[in-house]
């Protein structure tokens, strides 16, 4: 999640996809109901899909199936008054709510804050992306944010309703670092931590296994560039169960992505499914603007690039997950429809297709007129 340049400020906004309801334990932090822009007469933006929620802003969905109802993990964006810049401190963030909803075109609800950063006792600040997992009878928060230090590191919290409210581990998980938690449980039972994000998400600053707040946020174009990070978990789920291991990603001759092939090179937000017995790992590119996608035949990698999963939404940053359900599968997404501006986000969902061969087909998230 980084800063905003390119999103359009104005915006159509259609009628919703989804009825809204909100749960009794009300929201602190909540964002005033946005409204939209005023479309410019020579440019109107017509939406694939339209925002699941309107109450408040949310970005970064983490979506999962528990118990056959379809639960929602996102960032929960606020006005925090930051003035825009690469580092991503405009995106300030307090607290995080959980969206559900038993059908993807049904009612979604709002279930309020789950976990407040003045709960999180080693926290500063910056509740970014979060996501979540259900093992040994609890629910499991995973989420980023800033220790004391200014310095991103991963926290876990838990709960036994997947709607919180979630309780904090007293410190952050030994030997993570920087942004966009990602868990996925393979069918054997074992479960995997992926996590990374250059610029504002400082992995770039752990290039030798220790901070450096000097580090430029870019490798020069010929290196290879860098991966997203990768533990096996332990059984408690609160720890890393082996050393943090770089995840690599080829391209189509084998050979990995470079730093200045940034169409195609890792930024942020990395999320992993399968299908059909192979590894999809999925992510953005950041400053390209797109959601990408690349396939393995193991949770380590290494990963072949394959194409396009999402072409530019409107705003700066894009972030998704990715389920099954009922047969179907399902990219979440965030953009600025609301609002316009992109610190201010909401969550989108709209159907994902796969091809006979594997490959899935590129979504255009909407279009001008």
């Amino acid at each position: 999640m980084q800063r905003g340049l390119f999103g359009w400020t104005t915006a159509l906004l259609l009628a919703g996809a989804c009825q809204i309801s909100h749960a009794p334990r009300s929201a602190t932090s909540a964002a005033p109901a946005p409204a939209a822009a005023t479309p410019t007469p020579a440019t109107q933006l017509h939406y694939l899909s339209q925002p699941l929620v309107s109450g408040i802003y949310t970005a970064d969905p983490s979506a999962h199936v528990f118990n056959s109802r379809i639960y929602i993990y996102p960032s929960h964006d606020i006005e925090s008054g930051v003035t825009e810049g690469a580092n991503g401190a405009h995106f300030a963030m307090r607290d995080y709510h959980v969206l559900s909803m038993d059908s993807v075109g049904g009612p979604v609800t709002d279930h309020g804050v789950a976990l407040d950063v003045q709960d999180i006792p080693w926290a500063r600040r910056q509740l970014w992306a979060p996501d979540a997992e259900f093992k040994n009878g609890l629910y499991y928060l995973y989420f980023p944010v800033k220790d004391k230090h200014d310095v991103f590191r991963l926290g876990v919290a838990t709960s036994t309703s997947p709607t919180g409210p979630f309780k904090a581990e007293p410190q952050p998980i030994t030997g993570s670092y920087s942004i966009d938690p990602a868990v996925y449980t393979d069918t054997d039972g074992r479960s995997y931590l992926y996590f990374g994000g250059i610029w504002g998400g400082q992995l770039q600053r752990w290039r030798t296994g220790q901070y450096d707040s000097t580090a430029a946020p870019n490798l020069p174009d010929q290196e290879v560039a860098m991966g997203p990070r990768v533990a096996r978990l332990s059984n408690d789920m609160r720890s890393l169960a082996e050393p943090v291991k770089e995840v690599q990603i080829l391209d189509e001759n084998g050979k990995p992505l470079l730093a200045g092939d940034t169409k195609r090179r890792f930024f942020e937000g990395v999320w992993l499914h399968k299908y059909q017995g192979k590894y999809y790992l999925s992510y953005s590119t950041g400053n390209t603007h797109l959601l990408v996608y690349a396939v393995g035949d193991q949770p380590y990698g290494p990963f072949k690039y394959q194409g396009i999963l999402l072409n530019p939404v409107q705003g700066w940053t894009t972030h998704h997950s990715i389920i099954e359900h009922k047969g179907k599968w399902y990219l979440f997404y965030h953009d600025t429809q609301l609002s316009g501006k992109s610190y201010l986000r909401n969550v989108k969902v709209t159907e994902l297709r796969h091809r006979p061969d594997g490959r899935t087909e590129p979504i255009e998230p909407m279009r001008k007129e």
